[in-house]
């Protein structure tokens, strides 16, 4: 990787640890930038994930303010995170052949939620806003309550294997499940994204082969990022981030889907 390269790695990084804070799918951004660079999808697959992993422990520190008194929900919902990012690295060591042909479903799949994350957000929001209109509702039921471990570990496990997009379902989950602002909502989703991605990245230092020049890059840039991310980004125009991630996602799940046709 030459100069060039470094650059655009780390410049995706930077731009990857600032938009997982705020919303999720960094990974498209810095994922196609390391195919690009002619790393094998396996190998660009597991440096991501080591390289963005201290970039989610940054942009979960920058939320501590809004962590205050959830310390049984990081715990509890954590550890089925912990759970689903090992066994998601685990089946992507297991059948690595199968990841190349899985890859541009699933990136073209974490474009859409990201495209559609406005919505999903607004839908949020609605919810809380009603709510507040009938605070004397009962509280969830507890096989609902109980159900949403479940669904963490399954995102988990998602975030374990390939991760884009991640945050924006955890958030959906989290905003489903348990009532709360979206502000501390987020910074819950910011932590057990942190427990998923260090887990399957621990698993990937020691199990698989990651370019390690590159994962050192990402994992410096992220850092910055994400605490640029939880300071300043809500005041980039969020439609411009966005727009420029969809369409790079679209862009890179097509190329892939032709080239594996």
């Amino acid at each position: 990787m030459g100069p060039l390269g470094a650059l655009a790695v780390a410049g995706a990084g930077f731009f990857a640890g600032t938009i997982n804070t705020v919303v999720g799918s960094g990974s498209l951004v810095t994922y196609p930038v390391l195919v690009a660079l002619g790393y094998s999808p396996l190998v660009a697959n597991v440096s991501n994930t080591i390289g963005l992993a201290p970039g989610s422990v940054s942009g979960s520190i920058g939320y501590r303010r809004e962590l205050v008194g959830q310390r049984s929900r990081m715990l509890h919902l954590g550890a089925y995170g912990v759970a689903g990012g090992l066994a998601g690295g685990g089946l992507l060591l297991a059948a690595p052949k199968a990841f190349s042909a899985i890859v541009p479903g699933l990136i073209l799949l974490a474009a859409a939620l990201m495209a559609f994350q406005p919505r999903i957000a607004r839908w949020l929001r609605a919810r809380q806003d009603a709510k507040q209109v009938h605070p004397d509702d009962p509280p969830p039921l507890p096989h609902r309550r109980g159900v949403l471990p479940v669904l963490v570990f399954a995102t988990g496990v998602y975030g374990g294997y390939f991760g884009a997009a991640q945050g924006v379902i955890l958030l959906a989950l989290l905003g489903l499940f348990l009532d709360d602002t979206l502000q501390r909502l987020n910074g819950l989703k910011n932590v057990i994204t942190a427990l998923v991605n260090g887990m399957a990245a621990v698993l990937f230092a020691f199990a698989s082969s990651p370019a390690w020049g590159a994962a050192g890059i990402l994992a410096l840039s992220s850092i910055v990022g994400a605490q640029f991310g939880a300071a300043m980004a809500r005041r980039i125009p969020e439609r411009v981030l966005r727009a420029v991630i969809v369409v790079g996602g679209l862009t890179i799940g097509i190329v892939l889907a032709v080239r594996q046709a």
